[in-house]
């Protein structure tokens, strides 16, 4: 497999610059690709004990991590899963429940043991960890998904020394730490600006400021990509819990920010939210500070759902795009927000 070439064509067809720190990760894959996944090769002039089964490609927002491991995933033939992190830890919960007599450590070989048989490769985009139960876990289950040689890729905005930095009892997280960084190839991809935010990749889907002129262009906007469709409620139930869309018109959804994160929702319910929208609007998003950083990381967590199934959205808000104050604990993955939300308020609605 000649990677250059096939990311060349790539960039080429999609009219995106290629620049040297982008072919440099491009080498790096290729090195991964031929350790991981060319047999011959392997074979040929290595012995398994010279391959690391992870590569952690980390950078700052909107450098291409993911648009790189997205094309080097597509081309991967073994069987393979692409998971966003909070849904993966989801399943590995909802899994241990239902067998809960069981203690953790097996609880982890059998549900690693089932991930087996699923998929030789997993890609985790924008992997964090802010979760202490998480945190506590990961350390046995990557270590038990490497012993099974189930291969793992994960994009991030950090290095793998500064995943879980000031969480609670992080020196019990120390030992995943330690894990990642013997059994991954670590990149970092740097490029100026984020490709994300240019001229050409905006469309008119971001309105602000809050006030009646905009709320007339996001209500036009609304009548028109709704057009033929019949408007309705819809309820849905997490678990036992029920959430109720109040405007839905055949899989476009309308909600206010306080619907999704003035409320004790979190990424199972807005994964399960999602699963029903093909379009979403969110109206009112507010500025954040330290008062309501509860609801800035609800609203950082349902833009990741979002942005990992590719949905695309429309959003009032009572300031430019650029001008989003944070919350002093989330000024990092705040960033990330910010450039996803360019990006999903350009992309073709379906």
């Amino acid at each position: 497999m000649n990677l250059n070439n096939l990311f060349q064509n790539f960039c080429k067809k999609n009219n995106l610059e290629i620049n040297t720190y982008q072919l440099k990760i491009i080498d790096e894959l290729k090195n991964y690709y031929n350790l991981n996944f060319n047999k011959s090769f392997l074979n040929k002039f290595f012995s398994k004990n010279n391959s690391k089964p992870a590569l952690y490609l980390h950078g700052g927002v909107g450098v291409g991590k993911t648009m790189i491991l997205n094309f080097f995933f597509d081309l991967i033939e073994e069987k393979k899963l692409r998971k966003h992190f909070n849904e993966f830890m989801l399943s590995f919960h909802d899994f241990a429940y239902e067998r809960k007599e069981k203690n953790e450590e097996n609880i982890i070989n059998l549900f690693v043991k089932d991930l087996k048989l699923k998929t030789k490769l997993i890609y985790f985009d924008e992997f964090q960890v802010t979760n202490i139960v998480d945190a506590m876990i990961l350390g046995k289950l990557f270590e038990q998904i490497f012993k099974e040689d189930i291969k793992i890729i994960l994009t991030s905005n950090i290095k793998i020394s500064e995943l879980y930095k000031d969480g609670l009892q992080r020196d019990q997280f120390k030992p995943f730490i330690k894990i990642m960084e013997d059994q991954s190839i670590e990149c970092e991809l740097k490029i100026e600006d984020d490709y994300r935010k240019s001229n050409d990749n905006q469309k008119q889907r971001y309105f602000y400021p809050l006030n009646q002129e905009t709320n007339f262009k996001i209500n036009k906007f609304i009548r028109t990509i709704t057009k033929d469709k019949n408007h309705s409620s819809k309820t849905i139930n997490v678990k036992g819990r029920d959430f109720k869309i109040e405007d839905f018109y055949e899989g476009v959804a309308r909600f206010n920010f306080d619907d999704l994160c003035n409320q004790n929702l979190g990424a199972e319910d807005y994964l399960e939210i999602i699963k029903n929208c093909k379009f979403i609007t969110l109206d009112s998003i507010p500025q954040f500070n330290d008062i309501n950083s509860n609801q800035q990381q609800r609203f950082i967590t349902l833009i990741d759902v979002i942005y990992d199934k590719n949905i695309p959205i429309a959003v009032t808000a009572d300031q430019n795009i650029d001008q989003f104050t944070s919350s002093r604990l989330l000024v990092n993955p705040f960033k990330r927000t910010i450039s996803r939300l360019y990006e999903l308020t350009s992309i073709e609605k379906n």
